[in-house]
């Protein structure tokens, strides 16, 4: 596994994440905000590693609220209140949450392997937002690689080549070690955000707190 490399004076920004991740979006749009807020005065540059939730998923998927129940122990009024909680938070963040199109849980290793060729050809910010997008607010199902390809194609990378890396293990072994090297790192839920190789913020954190972390470590502090 190697790190990615950014250019000096930039922070390079590695947003450990799963598309099937609601707080993992909740995450990124309030980083988003805190890059605006922050303007010219700070360089950026993001880069999406992968993080499963659901490893093991089949591709069938799982219903919902039975997967919650499973492996938190969640009631299904708990699990209610928690979609209600991750929906008014996208809500205040200017992102669409439709929970009566997402019923179910699904498998996403194809789609961090697109991701991961999408990196290469400059297109993965523009994949990972179609990705989220597609799951959460029109509740499209991550793992049909006919639903990756028509992702991959509306993100600007050629739908060919994506169904040849599909039909096939292309990249499947990167995305393993990626996987594994967070893993080794300690990092065990996302979104974990992590500036120049060294600094983390855990979870959906708001945009002040991504604001302030981003400006005191370019400021060295």
């Amino acid at each position: 596994m190697t790190l990615t490399s950014t250019q000096p004076g930039t922070l390079k920004i590695d947003f450990v994440s799963d598309v099937s991740c609601p707080w993992c979006i909740i995450g990124l749009k309030s980083l988003e905000q805190a890059i605006d807020r922050i303007g010219g005065d700070i360089k950026t540059d993001i880069h999406f590693q992968p993080f499963e939730l659901n490893p093991n998923m089949g591709s069938e998927g799982q219903d919902i609220t039975e997967h919650i129940a499973e492996k938190y122990g969640a009631t299904p009024e708990q699990s209610a209140s928690n979609r209600e909680a991750i929906r008014a938070r996208g809500a205040a963040l200017g992102f669409t949450f439709s929970m009566d199109k997402r019923g179910r849980i699904y498998n996403t290793f194809d789609a961090h392997r697109l991701l991961h060729w999408a990196e290469l050809e400059g297109k993965q910010y523009a994949l990972k937002t179609a990705l989220f997008d597609a799951y959460f607010t029109n509740g499209q199902d991550p793992s049909s690689h006919e639903v990756l390809l028509a992702l991959a194609e509306q993100a600007g990378l050629d739908k060919a080549r994506a169904q040849q890396i599909l039909s096939s293990d292309e990249y499947a072994e990167d995305v393993r070690l990626q996987e594994q090297f967070y893993l080794n790192s300690g990092i065990h839920s996302v979104p974990a955000v992590i500036i120049n190789n060294k600094h983390l913020i855990s979870g959906g954190q708001p945009p002040e707190v991504f604001e302030r972390a981003l400006r005191q470590i370019a400021a060295g502090n």
